[in-house]
């Protein structure tokens, strides 16, 4: 389990980038992390690993003080960065340096990833495209098999077919002892992944909801007027009229659109706490 109890960070005193941030992940479940670009989204994440440090408050990683950095710690928790460096090595090379440090790494399930995502082995890593080593650094990750999983932007650098394996993979290594948790400003790639949403902005802590809660309290839908006001969260022009995201007081079933979730939180926060309090 990550707690989080009114963490504050900034690089500079005078301007953070989180103030009293408190939330809770717990196991079971796959996190998307949804932020502006410089919300404060990558940082968060290496606070948890502690590669930074909070100006004020704790982190508790399933009784570990990341800041630590303590071997027994380090070795269940794995961050993909946004920018991957990977250095000249082969594929062996690198499994034969780094896999040691994660007692649970699985040699045929490494394979197996680098298979399943198109990873041809061409010599040194670094001579890859930026694409080819992203996914290469996926596979080495999964196959670490760690109790939390933290991803910054990982789908930067991969087309489409990638994108979709990488979906695929997330779904079928996950269980209940996980937690992972993705970080992410291009929201359409979490489509269909993700099982839990949270939204920050300016520091603050936005939204930390189910995807069945948001459905539950939530309606996405497309509407040629919009009537009564008063129950929208967001709305947009489209084609058709307004494309809607507005209090689901008929208990309509709809398909959740992420960016108009986001749009919504991050326009109007004072509506949508009043809707998921």
């Amino acid at each position: 389990m990550i707690q989080i109890e009114n963490l504050s960070f900034g690089y500079k005193r005078k301007k953070l980038l989180y103030k009293n941030l408190t939330l809770n992940l717990e196991e079971g479940s796959i996190y998307g992390l949804l932020g502006k670009n410089g919300a404060g989204k990558s940082t968060l994440l290496k606070n948890l690993v502690g590669l930074l440090f909070p100006t004020i408050g704790n982190i508790t990683i399933n009784g570990y003080s990341p800041k630590k950095r303590l071997p027994a710690f380090l070795q269940t928790i794995y961050l993909i960065p946004e920018e991957v460096n990977i250095p000249a090595l082969t594929i062996h090379k690198y499994m034969h340096l780094f896999a040691p440090f994660y007692p649970a790494f699985n040699k045929e399930q490494f394979f197996s990833y680098l298979g399943q995502l198109d990873v041809k082995d061409q010599g040194k890593l670094n001579t890859l495209s930026f694409g080819q080593q992203k996914k290469f650094i996926i596979a080495f990750a999964l196959a670490c098999n760690t109790k939390i999983l933290l991803l910054d932007e990982p789908t930067n650098g991969l087309d489409i077919p990638s994108k979709i394996r990488f979906r695929k993979l997330i779904s079928s290594v996950f269980d209940n002892e996980r937690i992972i948790f993705i970080s992410t400003h291009q929201i359409r790639d979490l489509d269909n992944l993700i099982d839990r949403v949270v939204i920050v902005d300016n520091g603050s802590l936005l939204l930390n909801a189910s995807i069945t809660e948001i459905a539950q309290k939530l309606c996405f839908k497309t509407m040629s007027e919009i009537d009564d006001k008063s129950k929208v969260l967001y709305a947009e022009e489209s084609l058709k009229g307004y494309s809607v995201v507005m209090e689901n007081t008929n208990q309509e079933d709809s398909k959740i659109d992420l960016e108009q979730l986001f749009n919504g939180v991050t326009e109007n926060p004072a509506k949508a706490k009043a809707i998921f309090q």
